[in-house]
């Protein structure tokens, strides 16, 4: 099996496991806030992880010395994935989706300030690129001014950050040490989040297949994602990712009668192109 076909199949189940981490999101923010569906993920994520790493025996992995980066990365993240699930609550998923892929456009743009990378000709035309793409996909109306697209786009922020900062968590950590972390630290701050006014909403027979859907499809998309990258360049796994749009667009007209918007596809593929001209240009540097 060539490596191409093998990153195809790993991005199949993280095409899959997002698609599902979106749809069970939506149906459980009837009943469940933000807060509460990332206490109930990252719960069900502590058990995997605790789970597989004594069955592993890879314990000795899990490194406290450097508790202060891990714990400034999960308030990123932590923040930017309440905004993805308060978004795909209210926005149409195609749009979601679409907005989450300026996520490396903004890496691209805040590397300099956080990894003391360079800021080149084809970073800031990839950015500005990546912006026209952003406005075509949410066409704001001061009119009908939607809190949905605004959180929905100020997550990929948060995405941007949360990468830049496990990058530089990876130079010495395993991903072990950075799941156990993540997992662990974002229960805590679920806790506290969704028990600060002293109600948490129980899981129920009908909540409870969707809550658990949540935390294993999250922490499984992010495995597909990162053993894709392991094996095939991003300018391979770029495309293949974007593969999201269509499938949860389809999704979401057959499950929630949300119309298929020309505009949508146009500005992604705008915001396709900002991202693989970023991710050629790097790639041809190293080469």
């Amino acid at each position: 099996m060539n490596v191409i076909l093998k990153a195809a199949l790993w991005m199949t189940g993280a095409i899959a496991s997002f698609s599902f981490m979106a749809v069970a999101g939506r149906d459980l923010s009837a009943n469940y806030d933000t807060f509460e569906i990332m206490l109930y993920r990252s719960l069900v994520g502590v058990l995997i992880v605790v789970g597989i790493t004594v069955y592993k025996n890879r314990w000795h992995e899990i490194r406290t010395d450097q508790f202060g980066r891990h714990f400034v990365r999960n308030i990123f993240h932590f923040t930017g994935q309440n905004l993805w699930f308060y978004a795909v609550a209210l926005v149409p998923l195609a749009q979601v989706f679409a907005l989450e892929f300026t996520s490396p456009l903004w890496v691209a743009v805040l590397a300099p300030l956080v990894l003391g990378e360079r800021m080149t000709r084809i970073r800031g035309l990839a950015a500005v690129m990546g912006f026209i793409g952003i406005l075509i996909v949410a066409r704001p109306d001061i009119e009908t001014f939607d809190i949905g697209l605004v959180a929905a786009a100020t997550a990929a922020i948060f995405f941007a950050m949360t990468n830049m900062l496990t990058k530089r968590l990876t130079r010495d950590n395993s991903i072990t040490s950075i799941l156990f972390f993540l997992t662990s630290i974002q229960l805590v701050f679920g806790l506290i989040a969704a028990g600060y006014d002293g109600d948490i909403a129980l899981p129920t027979s009908g909540s409870l297949p969707y809550l658990f859907l949540v935390g294993c499809a999250g922490l499984l998309a992010h495995f597909c994602l990162t053993n894709a990258l392991a094996i095939a360049p991003a300018t391979v796994v770029v495309p293949l990712d974007f593969a999201r749009l269509p499938v949860i667009a389809i999704v979401a007209m057959v499950l929630y009668d949300e119309p298929l918007e020309v505009w949508v596809f146009v500005g992604a593929a705008i915001i396709f192109f900002a991202n693989y001209l970023n991710i050629w240009n790097e790639t041809r540097k190293r080469a």
